[in-house]
């Protein structure tokens, strides 16, 4: 397996990822906990998921088969770097979506009880949300990075220009994000 840093951190990864989108609803959580088994023994240490994922709202289905893999033990958690997503809606309520600082807070506490872990090694902004200001998004970043619940912070679905714009706002407040891929 071929290894690369994350973005700019000394994280190693490998250079494939594997994706956990039909976790559940294509692949029953045997079969799944089989491709992860799989994917380790290869070498593959980087996990893709999304709050989302599993597609029944508000369950995140995706996660809680990854996080009863996790529970199994054999060093699984700490030889995966798991990456999870949040934005789309987790409810029908409208606090329940996007990325308000109190979703962000929320959503992060989720899935880690889903994901049965005390840290996400890359929590990753799923979409841009054009009505919060990247202060408050930052802001509650930042708190779970100090709080330990998150190491890295990352997008994913934005336009070149949305990074942009939001490394400018993270370099304003001289916060040690880096959004985005970073190439060799």
């Amino acid at each position: 397996m071929e290894y690369t840093h994350l973005g700019r951190s000394g994280l190693s990864v490998s250079r494939l990822v594997l994706g956990t989108m039909n976790f559940g609803p294509q692949t029953e959580e045997p079969d799944s906990h089989r491709i992860m088994d799989r994917a380790l023994e290869h070498g593959l240490n980087f996990f893709d998921t999304a709050n989302v994922y599993g597609w029944q709202q508000g369950e995140g289905v995706t996660e809680q088969i990854i996080g009863r893999w996790f529970a199994q033990g054999g060093v699984r958690r700490e030889k995966v770097v798991i990456a999870t997503k949040l934005y789309g809606s987790m409810s029908d309520w409208p606090n329940d979506t996007f990325l308000s600082a109190r979703n962000i807070r929320l959503a992060c506490d989720a899935s880690l009880k889903r994901l049965q872990t005390d840290y996400i090694d890359l929590y990753q902004m799923h979409h841009v949300d054009r009505r919060t200001p990247w202060e408050e998004i930052w802001q509650a970043m930042e708190i779970l990075v100090q709080q330990g619940k998150v190491i890295y912070v990352g997008s994913s679905n934005f336009a070149g220009w949305d990074v942009a714009t939001a490394q400018c706002a993270a370099a304003a407040r001289k916060a040690p994000f880096v959004l985005g891929r970073h190439e060799e």
